[in-house]
């Protein structure tokens, strides 16, 4: 296990693959962690260097008292990034973990060559919703949010036939703390215009049945970004490294492809 250490944080990160590859970053959803990626790994070409990481809040990670706000996540990851010397980068993320990247390709374009909004949006939900759920965490109901999440994020199918149980136990025990931090800087995010200005290759993946971020709020962030593409995957829900790994990684290969990442 592989931490950096700032002055108000220690993010626990994997750095895996080629060292002298070209680096493909991941950033994960709320509730979840490095685990999430860890289906789609097999299915990636070889000679990539992987970095993937916990969000403060999160799995290893350390958890500082909430609220966080979408400047410091995105400083976590540029921190962490400069710590291991990368520099253009494909960015992979995730719901919470796509607003990091836009932030991110924002703020520091010499570290995002490429980018992957998967599941996210410059805008998700409302900070009514936020509040509710923030206030579920605060009452002790990680329990009811992670039920609800479920619900979300994964199809009837998957969730049929019990596939969804361990993140049910994830979300369940996860730190209540960290979810309220980081629910916390998902509402009060609005990226909508600094997106906009963003000029580099983007993908931008959805899942039909995404309960979270439906792909037409997908595809309304991801064109904000001229020459930008959007690819549906049928079948999958708010997390399709989990549920539609082979599907995902293809995507991944694809772009990494058309960008001449590999």
């Amino acid at each position: 296990m592989a931490f950096a250490e700032f002055d108000d944080i220690r993010l626990h990160y994997l750095d895996e693959g080629d060292p002298k590859g070209a680096p493909i970053v991941f950033a994960h959803a709320l509730g979840t962690g490095t685990l999430l990626w860890g289906a789609i790994l097999p299915h990636l070409p070889p000679g990539l260097r992987i970095i993937r990481y916990d969000a403060r809040g999160h799995g290893l990670s350390s958890c500082p008292a909430a609220p966080y706000s979408m400047g410091t996540l995105v400083r976590d990851a540029e921190r962490l990034l400069d710590h291991l010397s990368v520099r253009e980068a494909m960015f992979v993320g995730l719901s919470i973990g796509g607003m990091v990247a836009q932030g991110l390709a924002v703020k520091r374009p010499d570290l995002v060559r490429a980018m992957v909004l998967s599941n996210t949006a410059a805008k998700i939900a409302t900070p009514e919703i936020w509040a509710s759920r923030i206030a579920t965490a605060r009452a002790g109901g990680m329990a009811e949010l992670a039920r609800a999440s479920c619900e979300r994020w994964f199809t009837r199918a998957f969730m049929k036939e019990n596939r969804h149980l361990p993140w049910l136990n994830v979300l369940t025990r996860h730190d209540p703390e960290g979810y309220i931090g980081c629910a916390s800087a998902i509402s009060g995010t609005d990226f909508y215009t600094p997106t906009s200005g963003l000029r580099l290759p983007t993908l931008g993946i959805a899942g039909s049945e995404d309960g979270s971020t439906p792909p037409d709020l997908v595809r309304e962030t991801v064109d904000l970004i001229p020459g930008s593409q959007f690819h549906l995957i049928r079948r999958a829900g708010h997390v399709p490294p989990v549920d539609q790994p082979e599907a995902y990684a293809r995507q991944l290969r694809d772009f990494l492809r058309a960008t001449g990442h590999i």
